[in-house]
This record gives C-alpha cells, sequence and structure tokens, in this order.
C-alpha cells in the first residue's frame, strides 16, 4: 500500500502510473480535498489508515473502500449505519495496540472492546471484517519491531482458530518504510510505505 498522506494529487498519479493501485491516507478532509483530482483512477483502491473519529465516520464511509482502523464498537456501528445509507459495503481491519502505547489508538490484545467488535460483527452486515492492523513502538532498529509483529500474528492466529462468525482473519496489515522486510517476515499480508515511495513527507 503507497502511503499518500501530505502529498498532492500529481505525486499519487505518478505512482498510479508505476502501477501501483493500492493507496493510504490518514486524515478524511486531506483525502476529500484530493478526491475530485483523483477520480478518473477507477481501479484504484483508497484505504483509510490513520485515526478516525466517529463523528467524520459518514465522510469516510463515502470517500474509502475500506477503513483499517477500527478501534471502537461505536466506530463501527457508525460505519456500517453510513455504509448502509450508501448501499455499499466497506471492508474493515480491527487496530490493536501491540505496544499498550497511550499515545496511539488501537484495541489492547486482550480488551473487553475487541470482544465487544467481535461479538457484534454479525450484525454489522454492511462491514466486512478482514483482519487486523498495527503500528509498533518506533525504534531505530527495524529488528526491534518483531516482536510485536510477532505478537499480532499470534492473536490473528488465535481469532482464527475460534472461527467468529462474520470476522475473516486473511489480513494482516504491518510494517512501514523502515520495518517492512521484518514485517513480511512475521506474516504481513500488507505493508503501509510511504516515505520509501514518496520521500519524506510534506509539511500540511
Amino acid at each position: 500500500m503507497a502511503v499518500t498522506k501530505t502529498h498532492p494529487p500529481e505525486r499519487i498519479r505518478e505512482a498510479h502510473a508505476a502501477g501501483l493501485r493500492l493507496f493510504g491516507e490518514n486524515r478524511v478532509q486531506e483525502f476529500a480535498n484530493k478526491a475530485d483530482a483523483l477520480r478518473d483512477l477507477e481501479d484504484a483502491e483508497w484505504h483509510m489508515i490513520g485515526h478516525l473519529q466517529s463523528n467524520k465516520a459518514a465522510n469516510a464511509a463515502e470517500l474509502f473502500a475500506a477503513i483499517d482502523s477500527v478501534d471502537s464498537l461505536k466506530l463501527a456501528e457508525k460505519l456500517n449505519s453510513s455504509a448502509l445509507k450508501l448501499s455499499k459495503k466497506l471492508t474493515a481491519l480491527i487496530e490493536i495496540n501491540v505496544g499498550g502505547e497511550a499515545a496511539k489508538s488501537g484495541l489492547s490484545p486482550g480488551s473487553r472492546e475487541l470482544e465487544t467488535i467481535l461479538e457484534a460483527a454479525p450484525r454489522l452486515t454492511n462491514l466486512e471484517f478482514r483482519g487486523l492492523m498495527t503500528i509498533p513502538p518506533f525504534t531505530e532498529n527495524p529488528e526491534d519491531a518483531r516482536p510485536y509483529f510477532r505478537q499480532l500474528r499470534s492473536l490473528r492466529d488465535a481469532l482464527a482458530a475460534r472461527k467468529l462468525p462474520a470476522i475473516s482473519t486473511d489480513a494482516l496489515s504491518m510494517g512501514m518504510s523502515h520495518d517492512f522486510e521484518i514485517a513480511i517476515e512475521e506474516g504481513s499480508t500488507c505493508v503501509r510505505v510511504g516515505t520509501a515511495i514518496f520521500g519524506e513527507r510534506l509539511t500540511t
């Protein structure tokens, strides 16, 4: 996945011309400002990968094909309701805070809120839960991220073993520009790469 936050439509078009089709954005309003300029890229798929406030769920459901950062039942319910109104099915990943960092969004691996979302999934018929996403604590040495990636994979395997209704565990979104090689070794099915493709982020 090419992470395009802060980058203008022209750069995104260059990436598309080079063959990329999966793109991730971090902010609803930023992508809303770009969307019209990119609407003709019909085979591009846009994912929301940043923290999403529930009051922006309706806009996100309209703009994106997938929300890869679901971190509460309230958000899941609002996304489901918004997708229903749009006659649309959104794919979704549940964000897990593997490092327990207070400054990051995401659910604790053993939290009651995670169980609540898993239990609610069968009635959220306009959401298709496909797996898990995480952003581990940043470290200079990419190897230090390995235990966190392994933890997410273990959680995915545990959920798969439970054969939960309406929950797929095919997707494991983990790894970014500085640690994606380690993430792939630990089972990532989607790496989110921005800096390694586009260079340093532009200031907003």
